[in-house]
């Protein structure tokens, strides 16, 4: 039997997304973000929430863009880092020692070390209650050539993307393949 455990922020997976913009002054910036997804097919969009009162969200307002860079499980402290501080009171890639990088197609930074990363325009912003989501069209995505399969398509097991737990706030890192989507369920 189930029981009720009310109206909670509780899904499961939550991505662990690093987000990237520059200040008012040109500083680059990142935060971590767990409330974040997938919106749209076509245009290929990506949503992600935050509150007011973070410096980054002033950051995707004043330039209409924002990077998400997806970090490994080798880069969990550093992206944790990243949603403990404030780039108002510090450099987190100088304290991180990690690397921002300019997007060549938005007015935003990405971290160089993360394997995976999403360009992404504002195309909408959405006051929902405590946070705003942003919905940005994703214009280019970047990925280390080690992380892509004999395609050329990201290899999730290769990227090896940090999961968070909102309900007991820990990290996590993906488990094993289980079966090829669209396909096993017509297995009876």
């Amino acid at each position: 039997m189930k029981r009720s455990i009310g109206a909670k922020t509780l899904a499961f997976p939550t991505p662990t997304w690093v987000v990237g913009t520059y200040d008012m002054n040109g500083k680059p910036n990142a935060m971590t973000v767990a409330w974040a997804g997938i919106c749209c097919s076509a245009p290929p969009c990506i949503s992600v929430s935050l509150r007011k009162a973070t410096y980054s969200y002033g950051g995707i307002i004043e330039n209409k863009a924002f990077t998400v860079s997806i970090p490994s499980e080798d880069h969990v402290k550093e992206a944790d880092y990243f949603g403990l501080a404030s780039g108002r009171d510090e450099d987190k890639f100088k304290t991180t020692g990690l690397t921002p990088v300019r997007s060549e197609l938005v007015a935003a930074p990405y971290v160089g070390e993360f394997p995976f990363v999403l360009e992404c325009k504002l195309l909408h912003s959405f006051e929902i209650g405590l946070h705003t989501m942003f919905v940005g069209e994703i214009v280019d995505i970047k990925a280390e050539e080690s992380v892509l399969d004999e395609n050329g398509n990201p290899d999730i097991e290769k990227i090896r993307p940090i999961i968070y737990g909102p309900g007991n706030r820990t990290y996590y890192g993906i488990g094993p393949d289980l079966g090829k989507a669209f396909s096993i369920g017509k297995e009876r």
